[in-house]
């Protein structure tokens, strides 16, 4: 699956997103080097420390599904008509979640923030430098 494919299903994930607080869908897709997509969306919450972000999501179905690396490329969608339609980047949770998966495959996966018309891909570690993970707990 092509970047272009992989940030169609991030967008396409986001048109389930359960976000009626923040009124701000988020799509996210996982390619794994076996050609699988996994996808997820936001999910909030009334109490709003319970909402889980769209990347979250995908991980804990990946993690469920028993994915256990392979991690090559991740896309992250967001609403077009907000903050002036810039590239979406993932949290600081969302990006160590990331690294977790990432760490038990060995991967360093590019990160594909998607924006209305621009779409900044760079390595999760250049998101997450000097990483905490499995590695550091041996």
């Amino acid at each position: 699956m092509s970047d272009k494919e992989l940030i169609a299903a991030a967008r396409e994930a986001a048109g389930a997103s359960y976000s009626p607080y923040s009124r701000y869908p988020v799509g996210a897709a996982l390619r794994f080097a076996d050609g699988a997509i996994v996808t997820g969306t936001n999910v909030e919450n009334a109490s709003y420390g319970l909402a889980l972000c769209a990347e979250t999501v995908a991980v804990a179905k990946a993690l469920a599904d028993g994915r256990r690396g392979g991690l090559e490329a991740v896309a992250v969608t967001g609403p077009a008509d907000r903050a002036g339609g810039a590239p979406i980047t993932p949290c600081g949770r969302c990006r160590q979640v990331l690294n977790e998966l990432a760490q038990l495959g060995d991967t360093d996966p590019l990160v594909l923030c998607v924006g209305a018309e621009e779409v900044r891909a760079m390595r999760l570690s250049a998101l997450l430098p000097h990483a905490f993970g499995p590695a550091s707990l041996g």
